[in-house]
């Protein structure tokens, strides 16, 4: 009867160890949350200049994240907020333009904001992201064509995530009417962005 009663702590002990490894490492469930990696984010912003050309500003202070559920990925999140103070150009009389109040008027709307409310997978690693873009104080619907470095559905909560997106606007949708004759309406917002576990 000794005998019995000692395997059973044993066999208790093994049963445990063995289940050790899925304790370590659940299987995702429900929402993961990311905030944005700023240092290792960027967002630009591209339109045609003369019809033959191109002018590029840079957005490097970016906030934000996104909430995913890998069972659900079209009940998304994703929050992107640009500090347009802080936008870059290739040279001052473009900077001082694109700050001042023919487009992003940055003194009365210091920031440029995107929300990102349903995803729909075009791939494993493709998909759009519809949502609405603030800038000028003005919101419009938007949707960005994504493309992830590995399958969101495979996301755990402990690994980064990293995307490449991009979009297409018309910029006097945002009241940014300025120099109609030489610089187009038509602008490309790329985005490149690492989101890490909150």
């Amino acid at each position: 009867m000794r005998c019995h009663l000692f395997k059973v702590p044993a066999l208790l002990l093994a049963t445990v160890a063995s289940l050790a490894p899925a304790l370590a490492n659940p299987a995702p469930s429900g929402q993961l949350r990311y905030r944005l990696d700023g240092p290792r984010s960027e967002v630009h912003a591209k339109v045609g200049f003369f019809g033959i050309a191109s002018k590029t500003a840079r957005f490097p202070a970016v906030t934000g994240g996104i909430d995913l559920d890998p069972n659900h990925l079209d009940a998304i999140r994703l929050d992107v907020m640009l500090d347009a103070t802080a936008l870059e150009a290739g040279d001052q009389v473009t900077l001082k333009r694109l700050k001042g109040p023919d487009f992003f008027d940055v003194a009365n709307y210091p920031s440029v904001r995107f929300i990102g409310k349903r995803m729909t997978m075009t791939g494993p690693v493709t998909a759009t992201i519809s949502g609405d873009l603030t800038a000028r104080g003005v919101t419009r619907p938007t949707v960005l064509t994504v493309s992830f470095a590995d399958p969101p559905s495979r996301a755990t909560g402990r690994e980064p995530i990293r995307l490449s997106a991009r979009a297409k606007i018309d910029r006097t949708d945002f009241g940014m009417n300025a120099y109609r004759l030489i610089v187009s309406k038509s602008v490309t917002i790329t985005i490149n962005a690492q989101m890490v576990p909150a």
